[in-house]
């Protein structure tokens, strides 16, 4: 099918959160190795689930997580605390710091090619802080049609609502808008509505060099 426009998840598919972990202690002060870690990163970026760590009291309040900032601050540190950073804010300033993302080699490539295609792009994100700065860092930010984020929005995926007003926001159908994103759970609602959904790994930086493109390819681009 030839679509006509295109959303993209923003963490884990053009993007992904790569910060400093230098000087991250544990609750004694020492410094956390390389194991403890990589375990708080994937607490961190798990895009669905709700993570280890998180004191009972909070179960009820994460799937709010995205919609409002102050609570998404209480939540993820105390993820953080619970998951034993004895210095949580640290991390979660670095997380929201637009230098600690890191794009895919073929983020801007795609973006391009789609631009050049004549082809809108939105970026659907559950997010609770502005990402266009991590989009300007890389020169894109005008190549994005439209920023649909969860906590402007009061919706989260895979709720169908936000996948609706992106495709309103784009001037299409959902039939002829294909979202492409790394969450069958979360980014696969789109399906809900009727658009096409296209899943990539969400790999390391390193380790995934044409995700993105494959996909574009797959669909005529």
């Amino acid at each position: 099918m030839n679509f006509r426009g295109v959303l993209f998840d923003y963490s884990g598919t053009l993007f992904r959160l790569e910060p400093d972990l230098s000087g991250l202690v544990d609750h004694d002060g020492n410094p956390l190795d390389g194991e403890r870690q990589a375990e708080i990163m994937r607490r961190m970026t798990a895009p669905t689930g709700r993570p280890e760590g998180l004191p009972e009291r909070l179960y009820d309040q994460w799937h709010r997580r995205d919609l409002d900032p102050p609570l998404h601050r209480e939540l993820y540190l105390a993820v953080l605390h619970g998951s034993g950073v004895g210095n949580p804010e640290l991390l979660y300033h670095r997380m929201l710091d637009s230098t600690n993302w890191e794009a895919y080699p073929d983020t801007a490539a795609a973006l391009k090619t789609l631009a050049a295609a004549g082809i809108p792009v939105g970026v659907v994100s559950n997010i609770a802080w502005n990402i266009r700065p991590v989009f300007e860092r890389l020169g894109v930010a005008d190549l994005v049609t439209e920023f649909v984020l969860s906590f402007q929005e009061g919706a989260v995926k895979p709720d169908p609502r936000i996948f609706s007003v992106a495709c309103e926001r784009l001037g299409l159908l959902p039939e002829q808008v294909l979202m492409i994103g790394d969450s069958e759970e979360a980014d696969g609602g789109a399906a809900k509505i009727g658009c096409s959904v296209a899943i990539v790994d969400p790999l390391p930086v390193g380790q995934r060099p044409n995700g993105l493109l494959d996909v574009l390819a797959e669909n005529g681009w």
